[in-house]
């Protein structure tokens, strides 16, 4: 059986899978092909942040969780592990106030 690509939730799945075993760059095309084919698809903007972060791509990773936080405002993990990433990359105070309002979020 062949797997059939003609949906952005097939990208992304394809995509979840290839990061399980490690392929983050693998999984980041797919993600991008999803967003491609949906660009609401806060799902696949998530899972690409998260990937990024893994190899370290930051910056790359925070524009994501921001869009992800303007599709989804009540989003709180995307606060959360956008703070991780401004942490990475020294804004202390970008990365507490994200913190605190994923925090806040889940209160």
């Amino acid at each position: 059986m062949t797997d059939k690509l003609d949906s952005a939730e097939a990208y992304n799945d394809r995509g979840m899978e290839r990061a399980e075993n490690d392929d983050f760059e693998g999984a980041i095309a797919d993600y991008s092909h999803a967003i491609a084919l949906d660009p609401s698809y806060a799902e696949a903007y998530y899972n690409r942040a998260y990937d990024r972060s893994e190899i370290s791509d930051y910056v790359g990773a925070i524009a994501d969780y921001t869009k992800v936080i303007e599709l989804a405002p009540d989003a709180a993990p995307a606060y959360f592990n956008r703070g991780l990433a401004k942490a990475k990359l020294g804004d202390t105070e970008g990365a507490n106030a994200d913190c605190e309002y994923a925090k806040n979020l889940e209160s």
